[in-house]
């Protein structure tokens, strides 16, 4: 099993290396101290598994998952277990709360062998379950959005973004002025952004509430939400309601 460790603490790095080096057919391919040297790790050496810190710098846990894709398998390793149920929605196969021992780390293990044998039946970790469980009413909010473009990535901040709009199977960002392509539905992130600050106004518009410069009437019952960089968005019936209510 090629190994990759992903953590910004040398010392969290160390352990982890010290408890692998006693596991058999292990073999640690590398070692990265923040989000992007992760990503392109794993695309140059194309770990098995990757034990993957989520608070970071420069990017973090989740952020290399979306941009390294799904390939590997990732077990996250944390100190904080509010993050449990974004884990399980991006199928990482266990959830190591610090500090842990050998015997959890082997158990980490186990549920990684069994997902790279042949014969493997999916099934998710009992480990992981029960902390997704505890930790599933603490769920954060996505804090900025990520696009690839070609080999370069944007980072956007979420508080920055003034809309989204639905094209397909992508979505395009718009922020301050310009705009991003993203592949992916923006019914996962109405879900991921906080529902105090965005809006879903019509089944094509997420909108930023703190960029709606006014609501006007477009026809006789219909209205639309006035941008204020002069942007007009169409808004449905139920999306007037969520505005109403919203912004009192």
């Amino acid at each position: 099993m090629r190994v990759l460790i992903v953590d910004d603490e040398h010392l969290a790095r160390a352990l982890l290396r010290e408890y692998l080096a006693g596991e058999p057919e292990v073999e640690i391919v590398g070692e990265c101290a923040n989000g992007f040297e992760a990503v392109k790790a794993i695309g140059e050496l194309d770990p098995d598994l990757v034990f993957l810190d989520i608070q970071m710098p420069k990017l973090d846990g989740f952020e290399v998952v979306e941009l390294a894709g799904a390939k590997p398998h990732y077990v996250f390793a944390t100190a904080y277990d509010q993050f449990a149920l974004r884990a399980f929605e991006v199928h990482a196969i266990d959830y190591l709360l610090k500090p842990f021992g050998r015997e959890r780390l082997a158990q980490a293990l186990a549920h990684a062998r069994s997902r790279l044998a042949p014969a493997h039946v999916p099934a998710q970790a009992q480990a992981l379950e029960a902390v997704v469980r505890e930790a599933a009413r603490r769920q954060g909010h996505l804090e900025r959005i990520l696009i690839k473009d070609g080999a370069r990535v944007h980072v956007v901040a979420a508080e920055t973004v003034d809309y989204i709009e639905a094209q397909d199977d992508y979505v395009q960002v718009h922020a301050g002025g310009k705009s991003w392509l993203k592949h992916g539905r923006l019914s996962e992130l109405e879900t991921q952004l906080d529902p105090q600050v965005f809006i879903r106004i019509h089944r094509s518009y997420l909108v930023n509430a703190g960029s709606i410069a006014r609501i006007e009437p477009s026809s006789k019952d219909n209205y639309c939400a006035v941008l204020k960089d002069g942007a007009r968005l169409p808004i449905s019936r139920s999306g007037y309601a969520r505005v109403r209510e919203l912004m009192r």
